[in-house]
């Protein structure tokens, strides 16, 4: 957002809405100033792309592409359990005794789709502790292209590992001459598979997807599902068998979006960016929320996190306008976009790409999201950050504005003297671009009024509870306030609120 035109804040005090009625007397600050504020170590000790988390007894661990885990007490400082492509890797290193498996289709110079710089590549693992097999289960993927890739997994008695290989489970990138070293005619006959997944001789990658990013969930009734995909033909659905980990393959439904051998497919198509699909379950709201990421994975590429929702655990999943992308979308138009490039106070660089995320209700009940994040400092280098996420009123996930640091959101709500003054507030908008969100300033008067300098409107608080809702040209959203830490460690009044699609945030110093 470069600035915001005119709104409404709404925090539903006693006594109901309060219309705006101008400036208070005193002169207000409308300038962007960091003056006084002091700015936090945006390092978190760890460098993990792509972190998928797992808690286990009160120790939270990430697991990254290109071999990499982490651990961490507190989800803000992270320890290096393992990371590289390395025999010696902990975690992982069990694959290369068993590389002529492992990596018999994709992932290396050996295989049969060779991998287009003759590296190794293990991308987007994901963990969970499978209750019937008394087992921690990796899933991940092997690729070789863009399209050519293969879902695998392994298994430990510890999350720390190593995890040993048991098997591949979904291929990509096949063609007439190599479909014969797949397991796709054990689940559809050759006519089929020709006619519908290969196209002129290659794989049809814009109607099927690639065969990566595996991420594994429970449903309510306790069973076992994994969704995938990353560009290609979009986000897949498959279940589960937990008594063994491996994929069961549905009847086919055209009807339904359901392929035999794929699964159901959920959004996306026509290669159009959409990845890192990740499915959390929250029993408060009965929704399952779906989370992926849309833009280039680079700094400047647009990455960002977006959110759907099912009451399902097959879909459809739908945005806040109920609707969803399709193949060849304008998917810049479908999903809650909740963060992607934006600066705010206590940040010494703006915060880039932030993408590629899992989600969890921890022991305590509060709900979090974790990313990985690049900065506009020139680089590509990237961290892990961890931001707890608080439900609005009507079920859609608000991300609160920094990384946690143990805030606990106030459930009988905030006094009105707590929340009225000056905010830096951003809209992260629907863009997919390398635009920054930057600040601007917006006072919440204590007549219940709100202004800055090209911003008008009125506010309002839910009383006894922390929502409250956002009315931007007009346009409606609903959110919460919460005080938490700056990444400084500095005490700040938050909210955030989502509507349409777009995320809008705001952060108070007290005595600024």
């Amino acid at each position: 957002m470069k600035r915001i035109l005119s709104c409404v804040l709404a925090i539903t005090m006693a006594g109901g809405l309060v219309a705006c009625s101008g400036s208070d007397s005193e002169v207000k600050n409308y300038t962007v100033s960091y003056d006084g504020i002091a700015t936090g170590d945006v390092s978190s000790g760890v460098s993990v792309h792509d972190p998928s988390i797992l808690e286990v007894d009160g120790t939270y661990y990430i697991y990254g592409s290109h071999m990499t885990c982490a651990k961490s007490d507190d989800l803000l400082n992270w320890q290096k359990v393992a990371d590289g492509y390395s025999k010696t890797n902990s975690v992982y290193g069990q694959i290369y005794d068993v590389a002529d498996k492992a990596f018999a289709y994709s992932g290396n110079k050996d295989s049969i789709i060779k991998t287009d710089d003759g590296k190794t590549h293990v991308w987007a693992p994901d963990v969970i502790y499978n209750e019937t097999m008394e087992k921690y289960v990796m899933y991940y993927c092997t690729t070789s292209t863009f399209n050519a890739s293969n879902l695998c997994f392994g298994i430990s008695d510890s999350p720390e590992g190593p995890f040993e290989w048991q098997g591949a489970l979904i291929y990509s990138g096949f063609t007439n001459k190599n479909i014969a070293n797949t397991d796709v005619l054990d689940y559809v006959d050759e006519t089929y598979a020709k006619k519908n997944y290969i196209k002129g001789g290659a794989y049809n990658y814009e109607d099927y997807p690639n065969a990566i990013d595996p991420t594994i969930f429970y449903d309510k009734d306790g069973r076992m599902w994994m969704t995938y995909g990353s560009w290609s033909g979009g986000i897949y659905l498959l279940e589960l068998d937990s008594a063994t980990g491996k994929v069961i393959h549905p009847e086919a439904d055209e009807e339904k979006r359901v392929d035999a051998y794929f699964g159901k497919k959920l959004l996306g198509g026509g290669h159009i960016s959409i990845e890192g699909p990740y499915i959390m379950y929250d029993a408060n709201t009965d929704y399952y929320y779906l989370f992926v990421s849309y833009g280039g994975l680079t700094s400047n590429g647009g990455y960002q996190m977006r959110v759907f929702r099912s009451k399902t655990v097959d879909g459809d999943y739908v945005d806040m306008n109920g609707a969803f992308p399709e193949k060849s979308a304008l998917h810049q138009n479908f999903g809650l976009k909740l963060s992607g490039n934006y600066k705010l106070p206590s940040l010494d660089k703006a915060y880039m790409a932030t993408g590629h995320n899992s989600a969890f209700v921890d022991s305590d009940g509060k709900e979090y999201i974790v990313y990985h994040t690049r900065f506009n400092d020139g680089g590509e280098g990237h961290s892990p950050r961890v931001h707890q996420v608080l439900m609005n009123e009507e079920g859609w996930p608000c991300e609160l504005p920094y990384q946690t640091q143990g805030e606990t959101v106030s459930e009988s709500g905030y006094d009105k003297k707590d929340v009225v003054g000056r905010y830096f507030v951003v809209n992260q908008g629907t863009d997919i671009s390398s635009d920054i969100a930057n600040p601007i300033i917006v006072y919440l008067n204590n007549d219940g009024s709100c202004e800055g300098k090209e911003v008008s409107g009125k506010w309002e608080m839910k009383d006894g509870t922390y929502y409250m809702t956002i009315t931007i040209d007009g346009q409606d959203y609903s959110g919460a306030f919460c005080q938490m830490k700056d990444e400084a460690g500095t005490d700040v009044m938050t909210f955030s609120a989502v509507g349409n699609n777009q995320s809008v945030w705001g952060v108070m110093y007290v005595d600024k």
